[in-house]
C-alpha cells in the first residue's frame, strides 16, 4: 500500500514537471515578457515586444513588407486599447486581415472613386502649430449613399486618410479636421455614411485624429449628432470641438497660424482637392 502511494505520489509529481516544461513558444515568451516586465519600467516598450509576437503568430498567412507592422503602428493600436496587449492584438491582427481584403494592391486608386471625388467636398491644406496636416470637409457636399455606393464612400476615406497620414512629416502620426457644415440639409444626413466613417476612423485608424472642429452647424446637423455620438469612442469625442460662429476665425488661429490656415478662414492658404494633395 505503502508503495503504491509514493508511486501516486511520483507520477503527479512528474506530471507537474511536465505541465510546466510543455509551453508553446508563444506562452513562453508571454511568460518570459510578464517577468521581465515586473522588473523594468519601459511598460510600453516591453509590450510592444510582446504584441508584435502575438501579431506575427495569428496572423495567417504570416506577415509581410506590405503590412507595414512598424512599432509605430502598433504602439498607435496599443495605445487605444490603453496598454492592453491582448485586445490590441487582436484589433491590429482585424486591421491587417481588413487591410489585405478590402485595399488588396495597397492603396486606393481614382478611378475607384470617382463619384465620390466628382462631390469635390474633401481638401487638405497647411498644418496646425504642431506640425499636423490638415483637411477641410465640406458636409454639405456630401449626399446620402445608396445601395451599393456606401463601398465606395469607404473607399473614398481609405483613399483621403493615406493622404492625410502620407502628408505627415517624420515624428507626426496625427492629423486635424476641419468639418464644416455651412449649407447641411435633409440630402446630407447620411447614417450609414457617419457610421462607416466612425468604424473606419477607429478600428483602422486608431490614434490618428488630433482634433475635429466641426463649424458652421445648424440645427438639423445636431439630431444626427445625438445618434451617431454613442457610437464615438470617449477619447475621441475629448478631440471634436463644436465651435461658435462669432469665434470662428479666433478658434481656428489657436491651433493653426494664419499663414496655414485656408484662405476662406481669413487665412493665407487656397484649399487643394485631397487628390491634388
Amino acid at each position: 500500500m505503502e508503495c503504491t502511494v509514493m508511486q501516486e505520489e511520483e507520477e503527479e509529481e512528474e506530471e507537474e514537471e511536465n505541465e510546466e516544461t510543455f509551453h508553446s513558444p508563444l506562452q513562453e515568451i508571454i511568460t518570459k515578457t510578464k517577468k521581465h516586465e515586473e522588473t523594468n519600467g519601459d511598460e510600453e516598450t516591453i509590450k510592444l515586444s510582446l504584441m508584435r509576437t502575438i501579431v506575427e503568430n495569428k496572423l495567417d498567412p504570416p506577415p509581410s513588407s506590405k503590412d507595414n507592422i512598424d512599432d509605430l503602428a502598433l504602439r498607435r493600436f496599443l495605445r487605444a486599447r490603453d496598454l492592453d496587449v491582448e485586445k490590441a492584438s487582436s484589433m491590429f491582427v482585424r486591421y491587417l486581415e481588413w487591410r489585405r481584403s478590402f485595399v488588396p494592391k495597397g492603396s486606393v486608386s481614382e478611378s475607384e472613386i470617382t463619384n465620390e471625388i466628382a462631390q469635390n467636398k474633401m481638401f487638405v491644406q497647411g498644418s496646425d502649430k504642431q506640425g499636423r496636416p490638415i483637411a477641410v470637409v465640406f458636409g454639405s457636399r456630401h449626399f446620402a449613399c445608396k445601395g451599393g455606393c456606401v463601398d465606395e464612400f469607404r473607399r473614398f476615406l481609405v483613399f483621403a486618410l493615406d493622404k492625410l497620414c502620407h502628408r505627415m512629416p517624420e515624428g507626426q502620426e496625427k492629423f486635424t479636421i476641419i468639418g464644416d457644415l455651412k449649407g447641411y440639409g435633409y440630402c446630407n444626413s447620411d447614417l450609414r455614411g457617419n457610421l462607416a466613417a466612425i468604424t473606419i476612423q477607429q478600428e483602422y485608424y486608431p490614434e490618428r485624429l488630433g482634433k475635429l472642429f466641426v463649424i458652421n452647424a445648424p440645427y438639423i446637423f445636431m439630431t444626427m449628432w445625438k445618434i451617431v455620438c454613442p457610437f464615438i469612442d470617449k477619447n475621441t469625442r475629448k478631440k471634436i470641438v463644436f465651435v461658435e460662429n462669432k469665434r470662428l476665425r479666433e478658434t481656428l488661429l489657436e491651433d493653426i497660424d494664419e499663414s496655414q490656415l485656408p484662405d476662406i478662414y481669413g487665412g493665407k492658404l487656397q484649399l487643394v482637392p485631397v487628390q491634388n494633395g
